[in-house]
């Protein structure tokens, strides 16, 4: 007993070094450009109040989304998706599959719950002995369920889900835009230093290696936030677009795809002054998101309209594969929040 609860503390410590690491980079870099850039190597003095503006305040963005990103906990399900301990001790009791899925069906009549498993029955987590709200799933790694799990992100060491997936896209941005704007600055001086034209050492290596490092983060935020950006147009999750939410009538990729606006405002809100603050401003609650088939019942050409486009997309797929052999491309992605069971579809 003490030897495991040992381990679970020094892997709930490791688990805070991807953190301190992105941390670390980021002090640094501040000291970096304000102390070496700005006060050492800038001479202009309207040009350093400039550049010392702009970038406090996209550092303060930053600072603030992966705050909010880190220690914004995710949410669980609410208590009426828990089993009752009568209904708990009936399932646990009953040893056939079959009257246990008519158990889980009867409890899941009163909630508004429609995606299914792969065989079409009730989402059920073993461990969390609850009935699953849609789009959610249990992580391994925080051992709860969580409401519209997206993925257990190891850089801010939480898992990121329905509470603030606004403010992890946010955070992506403005490190996008912080990295673009120490790079765009720095270039000209990092030319004077490589040419031989200023000869200050010590910042020399600052600015160098400054400029190298925002470049690098750059160019691996674009690819991600660029994926993260498509998923938000068609209103899925990483899991969901790895595995399609299967519902009554069977998978369906697009089942909560309500077109790009209203997409944008699932995660964002209706108030778009409040989109690039991290400020809770998504809409609903977690645990009942409006669903493709409801619109399509009001709106009859949203179903022509994502089936034309996929459509087009299968058309243009099958040519460019008939007109070449084109090497296929496999990508490996490993979520340690995700169960592989049955129980975390």
């Amino acid at each position: 007993m003490a030897l495991s609860r040992g381990l679970r503390c020094c892997q709930r410590a490791f688990a805070w070094v991807p953190v301190a690491i992105i941390a670390l980079v980021v002090l640094w870099s501040y000291y970096a450009y304000v102390c070496e850039l700005c006060l050492v190597t800038l001479s202009n003095p309207v040009e350093k109040v400039a550049y010392l503006t702009v970038f406090h305040i996209l550092f303060v963005l930053f600072v603030w989304t992966y705050w909010k990103s880190i220690f914004t906990l995710p949410v669980q399900p609410d208590k009426k998706y828990h089993m009752s301990y009568a209904d708990k001790e009936r399932y646990e009791n009953e040893e056939r599959p079959e009257v246990q899925r008519q158990i889980l069906a009867e409890i899941a009549r009163k909630l508004p719950v429609y995606t299914r498993t792969g065989n079409g029955g009730i989402r059920f987590c073993d461990r969390c002995q609850l009935i699953k709200p849609d789009r959610c799933h249990h992580c391994s790694v925080c051992a709860i369920c969580v409401l519209k799990m997206d993925h257990h992100c190891p850089w801010v060491n939480n898992c990121i889900g329905f509470s603030n997936y606004k403010f992890f896209l946010l955070f992506l941005a403005y490190s996008l835009l912080y990295c673009l704007y120490i790079a765009a600055t720095v270039f000209k001086y990092f030319i004077k230093y490589w040419t031989g034209e200023l000869t200050n050492g010590r910042s020399k290596f600052h600015v160098l290696f400054l400029l190298f490092v925002a470049v690098m983060f750059f160019v691996s935020l674009m690819f991600l936030f660029g994926y993260h950006c498509w998923l938000v147009s068609r209103n899925r999750s990483t899991l969901e677009a790895f595995s399609a939410p299967v519902f009554q009538n069977g998978p369906d990729k697009n089942g909560f795809n309500l077109g790009f606006v209203k997409n944008l405002q699932q995660v964002f809100g209706e108030e778009k002054k409040l989109w690039l603050l991290p400020v809770v401003s998504s809409l609903g609650d977690g645990h009942f998101f409006p669903m493709r088939a409801l619109c399509e019942a009001q709106n009859p050409l949203l179903a022509n309209e994502e089936q034309w486009e996929d459509d087009g997309i299968d058309e243009e797929t099958h040519a460019s594969l008939s007109g070449a052999n084109i090497p296929s491309l496999f990508m490996d992605f490993s979520f340690g929040g995700q169960k592989t069971n049955g129980s975390s579809r």
